[in-house]
């Protein structure tokens, strides 16, 4: 783990309703997935929101997966949870390039608000570290991203 501290992040106030968010998750690394999840799922309920959980294989079709559910609707916000680990081929460069890539257009062309919680990592020692119950929780980050951004949303009355 880095010596640099994470900040503390309060949970956002939403305006409005309890907001409903997707999380879209590829547990092949399931300990590591789960533990996002459970840090993702106290700042939601802190903030009172509704969570549906899909799965879908793995990080790749994580992008694809996101279309699918912005055609489908619903959903204030989403949120995607993975992790890619390093191995001794160039699969790792090309999985994280296009997943972020894909990640990024979808946000861009729609300004859905969007949580992204894509662990990319060099050893699931590492991953564990981000997943682990405490304040270094990447899905914790994520989902105070995505509720940042479904209140900045509702604030300015898109969507």
């Amino acid at each position: 783990m880095s010596t640099i501290d994470a900040p503390e992040r309060a949970t956002p106030a939403v305006p409005g309703p309890a907001p409903r968010i997707l999380l879209i998750q590829a547990p092949y690394y399931d300990g590591v997935v789960s533990g996002m999840r459970r840090g993702a799922e106290r700042v939601l309920a802190e903030a009172g929101a509704e969570l549906e959980v899909v799965d879908v294989a793995g990080a790749f079709e994580l992008p694809a997966a996101l279309r699918l559910a912005l055609k489908k609707g619903g959903w204030d916000g989403y949120l995607l949870h993975g992790c890619v680990v390093k191995g001794e081929t160039d699969h790792y460069q090309f999985i994280c390039e296009a997943v972020c890539q894909g990640v990024m257009d979808i946000s861009s062309e729609t300004g859905v608000p969007l949580g992204f919680g894509l662990l990319t990592v060099e050893s699931l020692d590492q991953a564990e570290a981000r997943s682990a119950d405490d304040r270094h929780n990447k899905g914790a980050e994520a989902a105070i991203a995505l509720l940042t951004q479904v209140a900045l949303a509702r604030n300015w009355g898109v969507r």
